[in-house]
Formats: structure tokens, sequence, C-alpha cells
């Protein structure tokens, strides 16, 4: 799952980042308006976390101009201001969630992981399919009840496949989902990863989609996200 933060407090932004790499998302950041709303305008991403009190463009602009656009990825809102109203226009400019500052990591880590879900249909923590569980708040991926050891790369594909259960995912999405904007990105290392992933699951889970890609489903069950 790929983040972008925009949040102008070097500190803050590097914490935050820093934080969401340990969860294991790939994380893009910005330190200002304007180079935020270009990445969110020209990358993918699964949420993003949007301070309101920027410099160039303020974060309401900036939420407004991508939703005008189209941009319908989740987006989380930090604020320092204690106004009701500020919150108001903030969600109704188009976010999805807000947190107040000060506050702790744990919390903006909890909130990103509820609005990826919902964004991709899941209500539990847990996602489900067939024989494999994926844990969003332990970031660990369990099949038939054991743990299984994968690495970031493999968890983050995994994970992103299972969010999407019986859709088809491309290699293309998959890159632009798994690796941040700096990375010299190869197609050809996911067929690397889930060759790895389909024998460490040891069941017939990830689907080659000859000339699309790839979509998770349930052994002898019709393609259905789980939740």
């Amino acid at each position: 799952m790929r983040i972008l933060v925009v949040e102008d407090d070097a500190s803050l932004n590097a914490q935050l980042k820093n934080a969401l790499e340990d969860a294991g998302y790939v994380v893009d950041a910005a330190a200002d308006g304007e180079e935020g709303h270009f990445l969110g305008d020209t990358e993918p991403y699964d949420c993003v976390i949007l301070d309101i009190g920027l410099p160039v463009m303020d974060g309401i602009s900036v939420l407004q101009r991508w939703r005008e656009d189209g941009r319908a990825m989740p987006v989380l809102i930090l604020t320092a201001r204690d106004r009701w109203s500020d919150k108001v226009s903030g969600i109704d400019a188009g976010a999805d969630d807000y947190v107040t500052k000060p506050f702790h990591v744990e919390e903006v880590l909890a909130r990103v992981r509820a609005l990826i879900r919902r964004a991709a249909g899941h209500a539990s923590s847990e996602i489900r399919c067939g024989p494999l569980v994926i844990d969003t708040k332990a970031s660990k991926a369990l099949v038939d009840g054991a743990t299984l050891k994968l690495t970031s790369h493999e968890f983050r594909l995994l994970s992103y496949l299972a969010h999407h259960i019986g859709e088809v995912v491309s290699r293309t999405e998959l890159v632009e989902h798994l690796y941040d904007q700096d990375f010299d990105r190869d197609s050809n290392t996911i067929e690397v990863f889930v060759g790895r992933l389909r024998k460490k699951l040891g069941h017939d889970l990830i689907e080659t989609v000859r000339g699309l890609g790839y979509r998770m489903t349930a052994p002898d069950e019709p393609a259905e996200k789980a939740g």
C-alpha cells in the first residue's frame, strides 16, 4: 500500500513517514501544498495524510482540487485548529476522516488502516480468502492458522491483492502501489514475488489472468470480496 504524507512540519512529517514505513507502507512525502497537490494529481495512492495549514497552497484548496479532478483516494486531514467549523470545512471539501493535533501516531495508523479497508469494501481488520487471513492491524498473514514468513515486499503485494479480492490487478498497478516515486520500477520483479508467494501460500489463491495481471480468489469459490 502506498501513502502520501503532506505536512510542512519537518519533524512531524518524518515521524509519520517512519511510522508508516515501519507498519509496512510505501510512503512519499511533501512539505507544501503545491508539491502535495502535484503528487496526488499524478501518482496513485491508497491513502493521503493531508495537513490543513500548509504553505504555498492550503490543505483545503489541495483537497478541493483533487476532488474536482476526480481523485477519489481516501484522505485523512490533520489540523491543529480546535474550531469545529474547520473540521466541517475539511469534510465538506472531500476528506474522509480527520485527526486534531496533537495526536498519537498509533491513532493515525489505525485511521489509515480503516480508510484503506473501507475503500476496498472491507469492514473488518482481518481480510479472509479461503485459508488465508491478512491481519491488517498486526501486518501479518496466516495460512491455515500458521503465520507466514514474508519479506516486506511480499507482504505488501499479498496485502494489496487481498484488499482487491476478485479483481484483476495489472502488473503496472501493483508496481505503482508497491514502490515509491523514486524506485526503479520493473514489472518483472512482480512475477518473481508472485512466484515466491505461491510457494509460501501452499494454496492456489493467486490466479494469473493472461495479458491482464493477477487475481486473488478462494479455491473453488467465485471471485468476491471478503469482509
